[in-house]
């Protein structure tokens, strides 16, 4: 759990649980829209079939340039979206507009430490739901695919013992 705070998502799948999770830290995550990716280098292999998932479900990718290249090889369009220390309109600009929903960024280092930092910060700012790992990247596009199939329910504690006891 990276600086998020302890919460729990109760569900009957992982995704919906996952999804659940998202909105009692009140980071819910989009039905549709665009979706940023911005991953390490070390990280692009992994992220390809949350990517892949989120194309799946409509949503537009934005990517910067590396992200980019390595997901179009990969057969997923994406759209460029500039780095904050390249030409306007960057990444500070979607995000202050309003044209993402959720932000994928993985940590790269020191190399890019300032911008992972402004980019953090103004998610936070902007409210807009924001992930550091591709496994949790992955949760979410298995969640959001499962809360579209309209299987969202609430259920109380007892409710769920009650179906673990039968």
């Amino acid at each position: 759990m990276r600086s998020t705070g302890e919460v729990l998502g109760l569900a009957d799948s992982f995704g919906l649980a996952f999804f659940k999770s998202q909105e009692a830290v009140q980071a819910s995550l989009p039905l549709e829209g665009n979706i940023l990716i911005t991953v390490a280098d070390r990280d692009k292999k992994a992220i390809l079939e949350a990517a892949r998932k989120f194309y799946q479900l409509g949503f537009t990718i934005l990517a910067t340039k590396g992200t980019r290249e390595f997901l179009q090889n990969q057969g997923i369009e994406c759209r460029l979206v500039r780095k904050i220390q390249e030409v306007r309109p960057n990444i500070m600009d979607i995000m202050k507009n309003g044209e993402v929903g959720l932000i994928i960024n993985t940590p790269a280092g020191k190399q890019s430490e300032t911008d992972d930092s402004f980019i953090r910060k103004n998610a936070i700012k902007y409210r807009i739901p924001y992930i550091t790992t591709t496994a949790a990247a992955l949760a979410a596009a298995i969640g959001i695919a499962v809360r579209r199939e309209g299987n969202y329910t609430v259920k109380s504690l007892q409710e769920y013992h009650q179906a673990v006891l039968l």
